[in-house]
């Protein structure tokens, strides 16, 4: 008598959900244009500023206090607005309102006629228009995947925001260097108006939306978003955290063209070469992060990965002279590997925690908090410069990055395991 054996089929492997999610296959690519262009100007708004209008590091400063600060102007108003529109449209017409004002710039320098009012008017309207497409990118991505697919969308979008990262900064410098800084703004302008159209494309409609019959105000929906992300120690502690690193980047991001250009004389090619280093720090940060959370618990990666790279910032403001200054880039790419972790797990972290009916709202306060802050860490970064010197500031700015970890570490997130659920 024979046993009957039978040999199980070995089990197919899922398939990604860019192949089997045409309408996110279209945000993807929508989005990857959109990324690449706004590193590009990344790159190119501030060598504008400095080698085309001889802006020093209060202009500079000033400009990146502007691009941040409608998040601080209009962020929350935008959460509570979203809630009652669809999304969709405003991310389309977002894409196309930057698209048409980055354009500008260069048509301007073509016609000898850019200002530096000009400049900083484009960089603010610019950053209105970009409370509203995060804020609405941040409501509509779990519409459109559905909860159980938000830890995948979210690795698939953080590994794509830190290679466009890495592409968009390497390309801006290039495109500084053989177009010069005001016509480079022209791929930005392109790609702004490319992800229109791509994100005209998707397919799934957003559910019927019911008209009241009178006009709501918008400040009780704002109370409610704020106090909904206070309430929740996840939504709170996630947020500070988060809030604390930015303050210190900005400080450090804002102040290193300075340091490079202006105090080492030194290539623009090689402010380029340092946020190319940091999104390649982010890129692989993000390719890692779902791995990492699966393995120690998504609290815990989130303090140890920042406990063993934020303290590589403080390499940066000493390492200046002659090669040495590869090596301060080198630990910037670390720094920005902690980075690119924090985007994935934080995102998913959010979503998952956050009822359906919250998330516009979750995600401006949201915003307010993390993007907010970048305009006060422009102004701070201006006024330590004044008043220390660059490198002095930029210190100032690695040391908060080296202790940041200590927030998460000090909470309830310390030891989370699983993803939360919606309180």
């Amino acid at each position: 008598m024979t046993a009957d054996v039978t040999t199980a089929a070995p089990q197919e492997r899922p398939r990604s959900l860019l192949v089997r999610h045409p309408d996110f296959r279209r945000l993807f690519t929508a989005y990857s244009l959109s990324q690449v262009g706004t590193q590009v100007s990344y790159v190119a708004v501030p060598l504008v500023a400095i080698e085309a209008l001889g802006a020093g590091a209060f202009q500079v400063s000033a400009l990146a206090f502007l691009g941040s600060l409608p998040f601080l102007l209009v962020g929350l108003q935008a959460g509570a607005w979203l809630e009652r529109v669809r999304r969709r449209p405003v991310l389309v017409a977002a894409d196309l309102v930057r698209g048409v004002l980055m354009a500008s710039v260069p048509v301007a320098w073509a016609l000898d006629a850019l200002t530096g009012a000009q400049l900083y008017l484009v960089v603010l309207l610019v950053g209105v228009a970009t409370v509203f497409f995060e804020v609405a990118s941040g409501a509509y991505i779990p519409h459109l995947v559905g909860r159980d697919n938000l830890l995948e969308a979210n690795a698939k979008l953080g590994g794509m925001f830190a290679g466009a990262e890495v592409a968009g900064r390497s390309i801006g410098g290039f495109l500084v260097q053989v177009l010069t800084a005001p016509y480079a703004l022209v791929v930005n302008a392109v790609t702004y108006l490319w992800s229109g159209l791509w994100l005209g494309l998707i397919r799934k409609q957003e559910p019927r939306l019911e008209k009241p019959g009178t006009a709501k105000p918008l400040w009780p929906d704002v109370r409610s978003g704020i106090t909904y992300v206070f309430r929740n120690a996840v939504l709170r502690t996630v947020s500070l955290e988060t809030s604390w690193s930015n303050f210190c980047l900005r400080i450090v991001i804002t102040l290193v063209p300075l340091l490079y250009v202006s105090e080492l004389h030194r290539s623009a090619s090689l402010v380029g070469a340092f946020l190319t280093a940091g999104g390649v720090g982010v890129f692989l940060g993000a390719a890692v992060a779902r791995r990492i959370g699966l393995r120690v618990g998504y609290g815990r990666a989130l303090w140890m990965v920042g406990a063993c790279c934020g303290p590589f910032a403080l390499v940066v403001p000493f390492a200046v002279h002659g090669a040495a200054v590869w090596i301060g880039i080198a630990a910037w790419a670390v720094v920005a590997f902690k980075v690119g972790v924090d985007n994935v797990l934080k995102a998913a972290i959010r979503q998952h925690v956050t009822a359906d009916e919250m998330m516009a709202r979750m995600g401006a306060t949201y915003r307010f908090m993390i993007t907010g802050v970048l305009a006060i860490g422009s102004a701070v970064a201006g006024l330590l410069a004044g008043a220390a010197g660059v490198r002095v500031a930029i210190l100032v700015g690695a040391v908060g990055l080296a202790a940041s970890w200590l927030v998460l570490f000090c909470s309830p997130v310390r030891g989370m395991r699983e993803m939360p659920g919606v309180e």
